[in-house]
């Protein structure tokens, strides 16, 4: 599988900065969804990249360190829960990609995003199903996003224990199902994703 179809294809029609965006974490009871825009080079490229939930934490974490040292540009966002609340998971997810891609420090030619959604940008764009296992600059992104939220939810494990954030990164496993229904919520849980438990 050629996963530089879609930036070559991009890149024979004259755009030089290809930005590949993901996010990670639409799913979980708790902490932010985090999106992120990464901008790579096409003639130096990673070998091992690939969807996110493919890979092991510890070769996401090598792969991470180069992607972020490699990047052209790369810009990280987090939406918290309390916005996910508010706008609900798929507003929550647009505007922190949109977020991701308008603060990248290089403007990007054009724009390819994971999934099925179009974004509220200036830039020229596609969506691409399973783009995370398809094209390399969007396996970059989920890579480097996946990472950062799972170094937060590494973070908050040692606030609020109880949850096993550490093991489940805020997914609704048995372990985390249980430690809500007998401590309650945390600040980072999100209320519109628990209500069965409050």
């Amino acid at each position: 599988m050629d996963k530089l179809l879609y930036e070559r294809q991009l890149a024979e029609k004259g755009f030089k900065y290809i930005c590949g965006v993901d996010e990670v974490g639409r799913g979980p009871l708790a902490g932010p969804v985090v999106c992120a825009a990464v901008i790579m080079p096409l003639d130096d490229i990673i070998d091992g990249v690939d969807d996110s939930k493919k890979l092991s934490a510890k070769k996401r974490e090598n792969l991470s360190e180069t992607i972020l040292k490699k990047a052209v540009a790369c810009n990280i966002c987090r939406v918290e829960p309390e916005i996910i609340d508010k706008i609900n998971i798929l507003e929550a997810t647009k505007l922190c990609m949109k977020n991701a891609v308008e603060g990248l420090k290089i403007k990007p030619d054009f724009v390819i995003t994971d999934g099925n959604m179009t974004l509220d940008i200036a830039f020229p764009q596609q969506s691409i199903i399973k783009g995370d296992s398809l094209s390399y600059s969007i396996g970059c992104a989920s890579i480097v996003a996946k990472v950062y939220r799972d170094g937060l939810m590494d973070g908050y494990d040692i606030l609020y224990p109880q949850y096993c954030f550490g093991n489940n990164k805020g997914y609704g496993t048995a372990v985390h199902i249980n430690a809500i229904k007998e401590a309650g919520l945390c600040p980072v849980h999100r209320r519109s994703f628990t209500k069965k438990w409050q």
